[in-house]
């Protein structure tokens, strides 16, 4: 089985994307990649693991959101998990190995109402949600980003070649 996509189209596209002011291109490629990025953001939200219990229950799809950025003319666009109320994101996707915790300070830890000096954590099983859902929506993403620029091209005057043309 390959894991080679093949999209058509998208040389037109960045041609006509080529005609416009940088400013104009800049702005259409990031709303581009937006718009594929909101097809993967939609399945890490369907995949993510929801806690419903401990101090911040749905924390960790809550986290879940998209960045863009454009420098140096490459514009990119990411799907983010985590953050101050979920910083565990990766220890959810990847696991973790069994480990020993220990005060930062030398004191002790309390657990159950004892004080402790040190726990052993068995690890933690490994749910994966955000390669998957970046595995399983590439070709949708694509499809996103290309109908966005197809958008806003028309909106700009420039015809635009159809989707397999």
């Amino acid at each position: 089985m390959s894991d080679v996509a093949f999209v058509t189209g998208l040389a037109a596209l960045q041609t006509a994307l080529d005609t416009l002011p940088v400013k104009i291109e800049k702005n259409i490629l990031r709303g581009a990649m937006r718009a594929g990025a909101k097809v993967q953001l939609a399945e890490a939200r369907r995949a993510v693991p929801v806690e419903t219990s401990g101090p911040h229950p749905g924390a960790l799809r809550a986290s879940l959101r998209i960045t863009t950025s454009a420098r140096n003319g490459v514009v990119k666009a990411s799907v983010k998990a985590g953050g101050k109320k979920a910083f565990w994101a990766a220890f959810v996707e990847f696991g973790t190995a069994a480990h020993l915790i220990k005060p930062k300070n030398g004191g002790s830890l309390l657990l159950g109402g004892n004080n402790v000096e040190s726990v052993r954590h068995p690890g933690a099983k490994k749910h994966p949600f955000m390669r998957p859902a970046l595995d399983n929506t590439f070709r949708p993403a694509v499809d996103a980003a290309a109908d966005y620029i197809r958008r806003r091209l028309t909106k700009e005057g420039i015809e635009t070649p159809e989707p397999g043309a």
